[in-house]
C-alpha cells in the first residue's frame, strides 16, 4: 500500500473542508508546491490534488495554478474536481497531470466517460466513487454528496470494467475528514471481489494505527489529507509504519 498525500485547493490556497462542506473550511498558509515537495522529500511517490473551484464551477478551474504545481513538483499527480467534458480531460493531461479523477460525471453520463477511456486509455483515469452505506447497500453519492443515487458501487465498477477500468478511489463518506479510522471491511470486500483493480482508500485516517489496520485490506494506496496537514504523523512515519 502506498501513501498518497492529498491537497484541496481553493483560489490557489490549501484548504480542508469538513464532510465536503464549503462553509466549513480550514485554510493553511503553506504554498501547494512547498507542501507537496515536503511530502515528496519524505518519500511520497504519488500525489492527489482536488481543485475545489473547478468542482464548484468548471469555468473557474485553476489550470494555471495546477500547471505550476505539476511542473514544480517531482512526483506524478492525479487531479480531480468538476471534470465534466472531454475538453476538461484534454486540458489536464496537456499540462502534465498523470491521471484525471472523474466522479459525478462517470455516474451520471457513463457512456460519455467510457468514450474518454477509449480515447485516452484506462490508465489515464481514476474513478472517484463516493459511497454512502445504507441498509448494507453501497450507494453512490454525487454533486458534492448532496444527492444519493440508486446506483451501487458494484454496478458502476462493473459497467466500467467493460473499458478496462484500472483505478478506483473509493471514499466512505461517513468517515471523511473525521480522523476516526477507515472502513477496512469495505476495502477488503472490494479487493477480494475485484482483484485486478487498484483501489485507493480515502477517508478517516487519523493516526498510524489506522494505516496499520487498513494495510490488511491490501488496497493499492491510501489518500491522506487532513492527518498530514495537522501533523498527526509525517509522510516519512507513515511509510515506515507500512514497511514494518
Amino acid at each position: 500500500m502506498i501513501i498518497i498525500p492529498a491537497l484541496d485547493l481553493m483560489n490557489g490556497q490549501i484548504v480542508r473542508l469538513q464532510q465536503g462542506d464549503y462553509d466549513k473550511q480550514t485554510k493553511f498558509t503553506a504554498s501547494p508546491i512547498e507542501q507537496f515537495e515536503e511530502y515528496v522529500a519524505q518519500g511520497a511517490k504519488y500525489l492527489h490534488l482536488v481543485d475545489l473551484d473547478g468542482a464548484k464551477d468548471p469555468a473557474q478551474r485553476q489550470l494555471f495554478t495546477i500547471k505550476h504545481i505539476v511542473e514544480g513538483v517531482k512526483a506524478p499527480i492525479q487531479v480531480g474536481g468538476g471534470v465534466r467534458t472531454i475538453e476538461d480531460v484534454q486540458k489536464l493531461l496537456d499540462i502534465g497531470v498523470e491521471r484525471v479523477v472523474v466522479g459525478s460525471t462517470a455516474v451520471q453520463n457513463p457512456e460519455e466517460v467510457k468514450s474518454w477511456f477509449d480515447e485516452f486509455g484506462a490508465d489515464s483515469f481514476v474513478l472517484a466513487l463516493d459511497t454512502r452505506i445504507e441498509k448494507d447497500q453501497k450507494l453512490i453519492a454525487i454533486s458534492g454528496w448532496l444527492e444519493t443515487t440508486d446506483q451501487t458501487l458494484e454496478s458502476v465498477i462493473e459497467n466500467f470494467q467493460e473499458v478496462g477500468l484500472e483505478h478506483v478511489l473509493c471514499t466512505d463518506i461517513s468517515r471523511d475528514g473525521m480522523l476516526q479510522g477507515s472502513n477496512v471491511q469495505l476495502y477488503q470486500e472490494l479487493v477480494q471481489k475485484y482483484p485486478k483493480i487498484n483501489f485507493q482508500a480515502s477517508g478517516g485516517i487519523g493516526g498510524l494505527e489506522d494505516l496499520e489496520e487498513l494495510n490488511q485490506a491490501n488496497v493499492y494506496g491510501v489518500i491522506v489529507g487532513r492527518a498530514l496537514l495537522e501533523n498527526k504523523f509525517t509522510t516519512k512515519e507513515a511509510i515506515a509504519c507500512l514497511q514494518k
